[in-house]
Order: structure tokens, then C-alpha cells, then sequence
């Protein structure tokens, strides 16, 4: 069975009932995609947890930065993949891992982030899986709101 990302409603209900993203490879860098991404999220009232270890301590646009999604406080809802399509299996693992322990919904792979064997494993976990999409675009072209 091939992957396929949630209908445009699934993705409205996801986005709209979610509260906390968790973001894997947050940089600090204004020039870099996944700083627009969190920076995108905040002004529409998201709450963005970044994760990356080479910041850990600090802060990425106000926002404590944690090492790993070990350390990342509960509640997160959807844990955002900033890695490369080889990465996200490891990060998808950490995720299923600490999934009760957050209340996590979804994993979200970036643009580019494809990897059809941790889609498996998170779908199989019972997590929502969104593919090869960026929530910044997805919540323009969907006009969602969040309550």
C-alpha cells in the first residue's frame, strides 16, 4: 500500500486542533526555511518547541530550545521534521517512543522529507503521517484558523 497524505479536511482538523508544534531541526538562522516556518506558526498562535542539541539552552525566537525530543516538555501535538529523508526514521522512532508521554497526534515531514518506512511505522503507532508538505503553506492554501 503506497503513502498518501490526509484529505485537505484531515489536514484543516489537524491544524486547527493542534496547539504545540515540536520542531526538529529548528535553526536559529533567519535565512534558513525552518526559522520562517516557526517564526509562521507563532503568529498564528501555535506554540513551537525547537529541538536541535547544538542549541540546546538557548533560545530560538523566544523559544527555549531543547537537545532531543526526549527532553521536550509535554504536551506537543505534532512534531515537525526539519532532517533529511534518512533522518526522519530515527526521529519518527523517538517519536513513537514519546508519544503517550506527549499526547502527540502527528509527525509532519518537511518539503523534501520523504521516508515511506517511518510513514509506516508512525501510521502503524496510530499517529497521523503528513508527507512532503510544509504546515507554513498548508495553512495559507487551507486558510485555517485555529480556535
Amino acid at each position: 500500500m503506497s503513502f498518501a497524505n490526509p484529505s485537505d479536511a484531515g489536514l484543516s482538523a489537524l491544524l486547527q486542533s493542534a496547539r504545540v508544534f515540536a520542531v526538529i531541526g529548528a535553526s536559529p538562522k533567519p535565512d534558513r526555511p525552518v526559522y520562517g516556518v516557526m517564526e509562521r506558526l507563532i503568529a498564528k498562535g501555535y506554540t513551537v518547541v525547537p529541538v536541535n542539541p547544538g542549541q540546546a539552552g538557548g533560545e530560538i525566537l523566544g523559544q527555549k530550545v531543547y537537545a532531543t525530543l526526549a527532553d521536550v516538555p509535554a504536551p506537543a501535538d505534532i512534531v515537525d521534521i526539519f532532517r533529511t529523508s534518512d533522518a526522519a526514521l530515527g526521529v519518527v522512532q523517538d517519536a513513537i517512543a514519546n508519544k503517550d508521554r506527549l499526547g502527540l497526534k502527528a509527525v509532519w515531514m518537511q518539503i523534501g522529507v520523504i521516508n515511506d518506512e517511518a510513514a509506516r511505522l508512525a501510521t502503524d503507532a496510530g499517529l497521523t503521517v503528513v508527507m512532503d508538505r510544509c504546515p507554513k503553506i498548508e495553512l495559507a492554501r487551507l486558510n485555517v484558523s485555529r480556535a
